[in-house]
């Protein structure tokens, strides 16, 4: 992750957070988050046949992954704005080899709560998206470029703390450079995939 790319997604957070913190007319709760949640769907970045030349193929999305992190939740009255930054992993294991595709979101989320549930989105940030080999996949590799995009999301709320939802991720990549491994049966890394996928989410504020 580079200066300027933290730069940038740190200013996509400011500008959410700055959007909606003027409209309040209490008191700001501020309370430290952490979430978890797994992801699916999206076009597909590559498919490798795992079988050293059978029919059996895997392949990995573009939304795929499961992902970790934490953040902040900023509440006000019936409004509430969501920061995090998450670690997001999907891998094609083999005995010979894995490839593995990693992603950095940051999201700055704005949700309309109710008793029990709370509805929103906003914009997510993704840096330093990575599709890599390693073993006999050594040599496949694909970077693609920051990319900003959008979240939809709806949670159900428990005791006020905890969040069970489904969330909606469309960003779109743009690859800077592709490498291919000739030994490997396998597509050519995808140059421009978007995300368009849905998923599930956890998160629990402190």
């Amino acid at each position: 992750m580079t200066g300027s790319s933290l730069s940038k997604a740190l200013a996509v957070v400011a500008l959410v957070v700055a959007a909606v913190i003027p409209t309040a007319s209490h008191a700001v709760d501020v309370r430290p988050i952490i979430k978890a949640g797994f992801n699916f769907g999206g076009d597909t970045l590559v498919t490798v046949n795992t079988t050293g030349g059978g029919s059996s193929t895997r392949s990995l999305k573009a939304n795929q992954g499961l992902y970790v992190g934490g953040g902040a939740s900023i509440l006000m009255d019936s409004i509430e704005v969501e920061v995090s930054l998450s670690y997001k992993f999907a891998t094609i294991a083999a005995q010979n080899g894995d490839i593995d595709w990693t992603v950095i979101p940051v999201d700055a989320l704005v949700f309309y709560r109710l008793a029990s549930v709370r509805l929103g989105g906003g914009l997510t940030y993704h840096l330093s998206p990575t599709l890599k080999g390693s073993g006999d996949a050594t040599g496949l590799k694909a970077k693609y470029d920051d990319a900003l995009g959008f979240v939809l999301q709806a949670d159900y709320v428990l005791r006020n703390r905890y969040n069970f939802g489904l969330r909606y991720t469309n960003v779109s990549y743009k690859a800077n450079s592709i490498q291919t491994n000739p030994a490997l049966i396998a597509t050519t890394p995808a140059s421009n995939p978007r995300t368009s996928g849905v998923g599930f989410v956890f998160s629990m504020n402190f």
